[in-house]
């Protein structure tokens, strides 16, 4: 049974939250490529009470790709894709006898991907506004290893709606911007719709080329699924799990093109979700 609960950290952490993101369209031929890994290791979770308890060490890692390409001045194309994503579970050992109960299992594949638009509906202004359509296909494996738990991917179709309102503004030659969005999230084959929202801000420091961001994001599960669909599992892709996260991010561009960013996401209260925090480092392009 502990097995079967390697589930979800911060903000599906494949989020496009801890991404680029925001409310600002990307000018037209203009572009923003980020290569990253994001991994967790957890051995324990929050229960469906949202009380903690232990699991079985369980992790998975993911190499991937996030893009932003500007169609227009308003219209931007989205893509995420997880170029490699991996899954473990370790071995289990009886605390009494130090005796082998089950073998650790590992599970290899490309992740779940979504693709996006975003339009820029209000642009150009003290404050910005923009709305964006996500679509999450299901590329992952759904059911692996030897016992079907092991998941790069959740096996559904999702749709995921979203309006992001933000500003910038300068003081003392310090560059500041903040943001804030609300989503619905449509999944199909059973699993319960979503809402997602979130906050952000972040200040870039003058003639450094460093930029500190914290962020604050959870999910809320509607519950309005398939009670069939059992709510512990072992991935990212959990049923009706929530979260309440904090994420600081630090950046660092080199030039007018290159960067790399390090993320910090700890879920401080949630459901079905790792009580264990999640790492991302990565490297940035910008056009």
């Amino acid at each position: 049974m502990k097995r079967n609960i390697f589930i979800l950290i911060a903000g599906l952490l494949f989020s496009i939250q801890l991404q680029a993101g925001g409310p600002w369209p990307t000018p037209k031929n203009g572009g923003f490529f980020k290569l990253s890994q994001w991994w967790v290791v957890a051995d324990k979770h929050y229960t469906d009470t949202g009380l903690l308890d232990p699991n079985i060490t369980s992790a998975i890692y993911n190499t991937s790709l996030y893009a932003e390409y500007g169609l227009s001045n308003r219209l931007t194309g989205i893509l995420y894709f997880p170029l490699f994503s991996r899954a473990v579970f370790n071995n289990e050992i009886s605390g009494t006898t130090s005796e082998l109960i089950n073998s650790g299992e590992a599970i290899n594949s490309i992740g779940d991907t979504d693709i996006g638009l975003k339009y820029g509906i209000i642009v150009n202004k003290p404050v910005v506004l923009s709305a964006s359509l996500y679509l999450g296909l299901p590329l992952g494996i759904s059911s692996g290893g030897s016992t079907g738990t092991l998941q790069t991917g959740d096996g559904e179709f999702n749709q995921l709606l979203q309006i992001d309102v933000g500003t910038s503004f300068g003081v003392g030659g310090i560059n500041f911007y903040a943001s804030a969005y609300g989503g619905f999230n449509n999944r199909t084959n059973g699993f319960s719709d979503e809402l997602r929202y979130g906050v952000e801000g972040g200040a870039t420091l003058p003639k450094t080329g460093i930029t500190g961001i914290l962020r604050l994001y959870g999910i809320k599960s509607l519950k309005n699924g398939d009670s069939t669909e059992t709510p512990n599992s072992t991935s990212i892709f959990a049923n009706n799990s929530e979260h309440f996260t904090i994420s600081p991010e630090i950046a660092y561009q080199f030039n007018d093109k290159w960067g790399v960013s390090a993320t910090y996401a700890q879920a401080l209260s949630g459901r079905i979700i790792f009580a264990n925090p999640s790492y991302s480092f990565g490297v940035f392009l910008k056009i």
